[in-house]
């Protein structure tokens, strides 16, 4: 089974001194956090500095320390594909690890990877992200900011 390495961040930004998540709203329907794979010789940070540039626009980010979660999940590369051949495609593996990044940026220019973004206070923001799993990633993260603010 083919297996991907990723890394992303659930990123946040205060406002009223409530912090509201950038969710991205990917082709494919669903809404969760900036990520991408990992490149030869990058490190987590350094790819997540990449990939929230590449597909945000976002350049002032601060990494929190103190929180580093992975999730894990299968999907099927088949986009583009129809019928049997969509059906026979590969499942892959894959490990996405997560940290926390704040931003005081609010303008958003996202890629062609995506279709809109949102900023939402955590209620809103578990409600419109797609995944379980991603939903209980961002119930953590809200937790460790809410523990660790100043």
């Amino acid at each position: 089974m083919p297996k991907e390495k990723s890394a992303g961040a659930i990123i946040f930004r205060m406002e009223n001194g409530v912090p509201h998540y950038l969710l991205l709203h990917y082709p494919s329907g669903h809404w969760e956090f900036a990520k991408g794979h990992i490149e030869k010789g990058e490190s987590f940070e350094q790819t997540i500095r990449r990939e929230v540039l590449e597909e945000t626009g976002i350049k002032e980010l601060k990494i929190i320390p103190g929180f580093k979660h992975y999730a894990k999940y299968f999907f099927r590369k088949n986009y583009g594909l129809e019928g049997e051949a969509k059906k026979k495609a590969p499942w892959v593996f894959k490990l996405v690890l997560f940290l926390v990044a704040e931003t005081k940026q609010k303008e958003v220019i996202i890629s062609k990877e995506h279709k809109g973004f949102l900023w939402l206070p955590i209620g809103q923001a578990i409600k419109r992200t797609t995944y379980k799993n991603a939903k209980e990633l961002l119930k953590k993260a809200n937790d460790f900011i809410m523990k660790h603010k100043t």
